[in-house]
Formats: structure tokens, C-alpha cells, sequence
């Protein structure tokens, strides 16, 4: 299956949490290197619903995604958390969230928004088969929101917990890859 729409075009997605300095880094990272390996373009950027703008990732995110070796080495000291912003939205193909309230807080503050906004979780549990990844998301947003497929924020637990997460990001990555690519 493809994610393209149409063929060759780039697809815009934003991965998104609440802070922007933990899991939707971990994800964006994630989600990148499986495209990049799939040869697919795709621009992937993180942002958060309540963030102080400008942070940087905590220094456990990045050790977490250190410590996933398929990442390989990248620029981690160049992220800085970004709040969610209706241009974000607007210009995105994709939105994936990482909790239910992410999608709630998207739908309240971007009504009009036509950018499908979906969780992660939900997208990949309930997406139904199709040769878009888009416009199986724009289904899977017609659906009522989960919400017992939230990704636990790592915040305030060890590094074996940001560890745990940024595995579980990564093998949600890849099986997005299996499931449209």
C-alpha cells in the first residue's frame, strides 16, 4: 500500500503529545527513519498542546532515542518543543496523537481544520484497509475516540521508563510501516 497522495507527492505529518519534549520527539524521530528507510518523503515535525515554547527535549528522551540503534546518530540537541499551532494543523496532512485528549484538544481549538487528527493507538487498531494512509486516518477520525490506547507519558519516571517508551513509539512506527507501506 501507499501513503502517497498523489504518488511522489510529500506527505506532511505532525506527531503530537503534550509537552513536545518526550513522546511525540520520540515518535517524529521514530516515524522519520522507517519513511526515510521505506523511501517514502515525508516531512514529520512534533509539537505539544501545552507547551513552554522553545524547550529542549529532556535529557532522558534524548538517552531513550540514543539507545535505539536503528536510529542511528542524529542532531538531538537541535530540537526545541513547539506549541501546536492552527498553521501546524492546517499545513499537515496527518496529525497523529499520542492520547485521547491530544485529538480532543486538536478538535476544540481547530474546528475547521480538515486535517484528519487521529490517535496513534486507535489509527492502528481500528484503521480499516485502504491504499492511503491519509484517507485511512480521515476514517478512523469519523470513529469515537478511544480512549484506552493512550501512550503513557514518560514524565517524571526513570530512564527505564523513557527507555519503554521510546521502544513502544518504535514499534508503533514500524507497524504503521507494515500496515500502508
Amino acid at each position: 500500500m501507499s501513503v502517497d497522495e498523489p504518488p511522489g507527492r510529500e506527505v506532511r505529518v505532525v506527531t503530537l503529545c503534550t509537552g513536545n519534549v518526550a513522546r511525540s520527539v520520540m515518535l517524529a524521530y521514530a516515524i522519520d527513519e522507517v519513511a526515510s528507510r521505506a523511501g517514502h518523503r515525508w516531512r514529520v515535525s512534533s509539537a505539544g498542546t501545552h507547551v513552554v515554547e522553545g524547550s529542549a527535549m529532556s535529557a532522558r528522551t534524548r538517552d531513550a532515542l540514543v539507545a535505539l540503534h536503528q536510529l542511528g546518530p542524529r542532531p538531538y540537541g537541535a530540537h526545541r518543543s513547539h506549541q501546536l499551532t492552527e498553521r501546524d494543523v492546517t499545513g499537515a496532512d496527518l496529525v497523529l496523537a499520542l492520547e485521547a485528549s491530544h485529538v480532543s484538544y486538536v478538535r476544540s481549538n481547530f474546528p475547521g481544520a480538515a486535517t484528519p487528527t487521529v490517535l496513534l493507538g486507535q489509527l492502528l487498531r481500528d484503521g480499516p484497509p485502504t491504499n492511503s494512509l491519509v484517507e485511512c486516518a480521515r476514517r478512523v477520525s469519523e470513529l469515537v475516540v478511544a480512549t484506552d490506547l493512550d501512550v503513557r507519558d514518560p514524565a517524571g519516571g526513570d530512564q527505564a521508563t523513557y527507555d519503554a517508551c521510546a521502544r513502544q513509539l518504535w514499534l508503533m512506527a514500524e507497524a504503521l510501516s507494515l500496515a500502508y507501506w
